[in-house]
């Protein structure tokens, strides 16, 4: 009994269809972020890290095809019936044809084809979730510490463990040693070869059966030298080799500060922890040497963890001026500029003392924003706009590049607001 076993070393051999699902996912990427785009707002924002369920009609996935037309005299034999002869006039179905599962549309003209529907991902549906945006104004900065590192390829080596041999360049070096080593001994078969067909082809009479006998004798040595050469040998291995090189990184602090006084409604704040929810999500996946700085405000700031951030009940009046001192102050103490990207989002209702707003303007205006590479303000109310939002235009106006303001009125707005903030922009 003969056992065979068959080695797959191709690319990408164990998940064949990852490929033609992503060439797939590309033709039909406008299809996909439609409906992304309509899922996101019938979802809460808890719900955002599940897959989704995809249909496209099924007129765009027709592929183009050639058919012969009808032409010349054909001769059709179709089977008959007891209750049509020929010249009747059959009248068509009413109500179409029957329908299909999937749109549950019925066809006008008694034909139908059901929708193609298939799922995406939990990956798939945040990849589309977060397309396109991005933090604005990243750029690199000297960190004190390199720990970002990636294994890079750096040519071969002949010493190596056994998962790392380089197959493709072992066996070239084995043919380029066998062809060395007997180079000179498959020339000379080859001669003698030649001559003794040369001498065979004369007429046995003729025939020097000492040469002959020499030449095969020699023959014979030559070829038991060359098949004695091994196949492969310890010298022709190569082994990949790589080495850890070291990359830069982009270091981004992101601070959230929200609004939890007293004129924050229960509902209100539900918006604004999906809103950071959201940013959360987004930062987590497509940044990893990234920080986030939770800071809860009424008349007093707090930097709390994840869970306080988003679950704590405390409540009080409102000074929001108290959050911009503390985001200010742990900049200075954890976060130099020189070394670290710095972003805000803030949340509120834009309830806030008259004479408190003119010092978040200045505290803006002179002691964050020359710090910070982004800052966003959303405000949710359905209210006029009052002092906090006035203040914060005039520090949009100076600083039209860094600083960004929107309104939300309720929670359909999160994500369009949130995708406007964060849009990449094109160089």
């Amino acid at each position: 009994m003969i056992n065979t076993y068959v080695i797959d070393r191709r690319l990408n051999g164990k998940n064949k269809s990852a490929v033609n699902r992503r060439r797939f996912l590309e033709r039909y990427r406008k299809h996909i972020k439609k409906a992304v785009n309509e899922a996101v707002n019938k979802r809460s924002i808890t719900d955002m890290e599940h897959g989704e369920s995809i249909s496209i009609p099924s007129e765009d996935i027709r592929e183009p095809s050639f058919g012969s037309g009808r032409g010349g005299r054909r001769t059709i034999v179709n089977p008959g019936n007891k209750e049509f002869t020929t010249g009747d006039r059959v009248r068509k179905p009413q109500g179409g044809g029957g329908q299909g599962q999937g749109s549950g549309d019925a066809s006008n003209s008694g034909e139908g084809m059901d929708d193609f529907t298939f799922n995406i991902t939990q990956d798939e549906f945040l990849e589309f979730l977060f397309e396109d945006l991005e933090l604005p104004n990243l750029v690199r900065k000297d960190l004190k510490e390199m720990s970002d590192f990636v294994y890079r390829r750096a040519g071969f080596s002949s010493q190596g463990v056994p998962n790392r041999i380089n197959i493709v360049r072992s066996l070239r070096n084995a043919h380029a040693r066998r062809i060395a080593l007997s180079g000179k001994s498959r020339k000379r078969v080859k001669e003698l070869q030649a001559l003794i067909d040369e001498e065979m082809a004369k007429d046995e009479v003729l025939r020097n059966g000492q040469n002959l006998a020499d030449w095969e004798e020699e023959l014979t040595r030559l070829q038991a030298k060359i098949k004695r050469l091994p196949f492969i040998d310890d010298f022709d291995l190569r082994y990949n080799r790589s080495e850890k090189v070291p990359i830069p990184s982009n270091a981004a602090v992101m601070f959230c500060l929200m609004d939890v006084s007293g004129s924050m409604t229960q509902s209100t704040k539900d918006i604004a922890k999906r809103f950071f929810l959201l940013l959360y999500m987004f930062l987590r996946r497509n940044y990893e040497k990234i920080e986030v700085v939770f800071i809860r405000h009424h008349t007093s700031a707090k930097e709390v963890d994840e869970e306080e951030f988003f679950y704590s009940r405390e409540t009080g009046g409102t000074i929001v001026s108290s959050a911009l001192r503390m985001m200010h102050d742990v900049v200075k103490d954890r976060y130099p500029p020189s070394a670290w990207n710095i972003y805000a989002a803030q949340a509120s209702d834009g309830d806030n003392w008259n004479d408190d707003s003119p010092q978040c303007r200045e505290l803006l205006s002179k002691a964050i924003m020359p710090l910070v590479q982004y800052y966003s303000y959303i405000e949710i109310t359905p209210r006029d706009h009052q002092a906090l939002w006035h203040a914060y235009e005039e520090v949009q106006a100076n600083h039209p590049d860094s600083f960004a303001m929107e309104q939300i009125i309720d929670a359909s707005d999160i994500y369009p607001v949130f995708r406007q903030l964060f849009q990449r922009k094109s160089a």
